[in-house]
């Protein structure tokens, strides 16, 4: 008896976790709609100067992803060996994300010395500051929100995004591989979501996973609201 109680707290615990993710990804995608970048791209009048903007931007803060999953990694206990295991691998496929973006940036006109020299934005450094604040926590299992808000981006917006800048600015495929990538391969990161929310049902930093994905999907937005505001 005592273990189907458990079991249903755990189903009660990630379907309520899930319709929070549900209502903070709405609210997020409602806000990102409203970005200069974002809305420009929607209505067919991108720039080429906005696409270098956006990877010069991006750059910066994804130069961090592989860091802060790897600082998560390294807070998580024994008890939650396997989710230890997930974070190390997503950080081992994050890490070298930037070179992607660095090859875009170069092969649309770009300066490497200005990509590989750039400065975060205002939003970049809020993002940045906070994903390492909550890495640096121990257990910190509430950043499965800040997974959800970034990889939903990857498995829901980045792949139509890598073909409308393709179309728009007549692009070959190879230089929007970094959106192109993200749109096909955060599709598996997504599928065991629910998983890993099950596997911390319980512990009290798995009650900030909606949180945490709150503030992460805001202080994206900033980041890409702030494009060379540093």
């Amino acid at each position: 008896m005592a273990d189907a109680a458990t079991d249903r707290e755990t189903d009660a615990f990630v379907e309520g976790t899930m319709r929070g993710l549900a209502i903070a990804w709405t609210d997020f995608e409602t806000r990102l709609e409203r970005v200069p970048i974002v809305d420009r791209l929607n209505r067919g009048a991108l720039r080429l100067e906005d696409y270098k903007a956006l990877l010069r931007n991006l750059r910066q803060q994804v130069v961090d992803g592989g860091c802060w999953i790897a600082r998560a990694a390294s807070q998580i206990d024994v008890a939650h060996f396997d989710l230890r295991s997930t974070f190390l691998r997503h950080a081992t496929t994050e890490h070298r994300d930037f070179r992607m973006l660095e090859e875009n940036f170069v092969s649309v006109g770009g300066d490497r010395a200005d990509i590989v020299g750039g400065e975060k934005n205002i939003g970049s450094e809020a993002l940045s500051a906070w994903m390492f604040h909550r890495a640096s926590q121990p257990n910190p299992f509430d950043l499965l929100g800040a997974m959800f808000i970034i990889e939903g981006l990857g498995s829901l917006k980045a792949a139509a995004w890598a073909e409308a800048i393709r179309t728009q600015l007549d692009l070959a495929p190879e230089q929007v591989s970094f959106l192109a990538y993200h749109g096909t391969h955060d599709d598996d990161h997504l599928a065991e979501f629910r998983d890993h929310v099950a596997a911390v049902a319980g512990h009290p930093n798995a009650a900030r996973i909606v949180k945490t994905a709150r503030v992460t999907a805001r202080l994206y937005c900033l980041q890409l609201e702030e494009l060379d505001h540093v």
